[in-house]
């Protein structure tokens, strides 16, 4: 076996693993371009153009750190640095990465990247256990510098999360631009999907879930049910309050000062991806939180989402709700907000597009 065999063979396993990283929607926002056999291009990109959770493009670049993370991460498993430098000529809607490996001798693996391809997301209910001091400990050593976690425990504390995410899923329901994107996302009948969610991932019942399935074949159905028939309630109750309840705790990772551009969301989704793999490590399952920040967000700049009548003004009482729970001074520090708990993993998960398929046409094997 030649040496450019072998050091092909490590760069494969590199992607491999690192293609495991988390993205809205499951997304997988990145193509990888093969320059030589310690050089990568990551070829990123947002969904601002049909999604109405990523007009700014912020939650794709927290996804694209999570898959830097991922790559340094699985990369220590062979000795090896990475070194990426995102190329500033390209426009923020299409972020590039040139990564480069290199050798470090003595390197050890990091112990979080046993866990690149075991970390999920758990949307259904959790034991209200308590986390442990040592959990709470490790959780927060797994940041870098620059980043801290909150946490929102107690009964109360809890009620107030779950009440939050519970009034933010009436925007995300009856949002004509929302339900297109759900429509798109959703793989019915299935247990795992390679690009999209499966239904059997979402955290409702068999029952709701056909009726879903019905109701969200057109936006007159939705509309119609939403309208007359409570048709928000189910999927609400079953996706967002009772599991928001049903926890150890919700909390919220914060930059020491507030997003900005690009690069610094790019750095929030490094630090999201080790504090996620550390809880993954710790036997802990995870559920990100994301929409009352994005929506909190556009009402901060002013970004208009929907044409829909009275939209605009619910995502402006929604983020007064959001800041009175995370507190002012918090509110725009806040890069990820979540829940977490003792309980078993999930059975029904996203998967991944298998790693041909993320690999340019053009890329060329050493």
């Amino acid at each position: 076996m030649t040496q450019a065999l072998q050091l092909d063979l490590v760069l494969e396993n590199i992607l491999e693993q690192a293609r495991w990283a988390p993205s809205g929607d499951n997304t997988q926002p990145w193509r990888f371009e093969i320059l030589a056999a310690r050089h990568v291009v990551v070829h990123g990109f947002d969904t601002r153009a049909h999604s109405v959770y990523d007009l700014d493009g912020h939650p794709s670049q927290l996804s694209l750190g999570a898959l830097l993370e991922s790559m340094a991460l699985a990369a220590s498993c062979h000795g090896l640095r990475m070194e990426a430098r995102r190329r500033t000529a390209m426009p923020d809607s299409l972020p590039t990465f040139d990564v480069h490996f290199v050798d470090n001798p003595g390197m050890q693996p990091d112990p979080l990247a046993a866990f690149l391809a075991q970390r999920s997301v758990q949307r259904r209910r959790l034991s209200t256990r308590r986390l442990r001091a040592s959990e709470k400990a490790a959780l927060a050593a797994s940041l870098p510098a620059g980043y801290q976690v909150e946490w929102f425990e107690g009964w109360r504390a809890r009620l107030a999360c779950a009440r939050l995410m519970f009034d933010n899923a009436r925007l995300r329901l009856t949002m004509p631009e929302a339900h297109r994107v759900h429509r798109d996302v959703i793989e019915w009948g299935a247990r795992f999907s390679e690009d999209r969610m499966p239904d059997q991932a979402l955290g409702v019942d068999p029952m709701t879930a056909r009726l879903m399935r019905w109701v969200m074949h057109s936006w007159r159905r939705v509309d119609f049910f939403n309208t007359w028939l409570a048709g928000t309630l189910a999927p609400r109750l079953q996706m967002d309050l009772l599991p928001g309840i049903c926890c150890a705790a919700h909390f919220v990772l914060l930059a020491d000062a507030p997003p900005r551009h690009l690069d610094d969301y790019v750095a929030a989704g490094r630090a999201m991806q080790r504090f996620w793999l550390t809880a993954t490590q710790l036997g802990l399952q995870l559920q990100p939180e994301l929409t009352p920040l994005i929506f909190a967000r556009y009402v901060r700049e002013r970004r208009a989402f929907s044409r829909t009548d009275g939209l605009q003004e619910l995502a402006q009482e929604l983020a007064a709700q959001c800041q009175a729970v995370l507190g002012a001074a918090a509110a725009g520090r806040a890069v990820f907000l979540g829940r977490i708990g003792a309980g078993p993993p999930a059975l029904a998960r996203s998967l991944r597009r298998p790693l041909q398929d993320l690999l340019l046409a053009t890329a060329t094997r050493q």
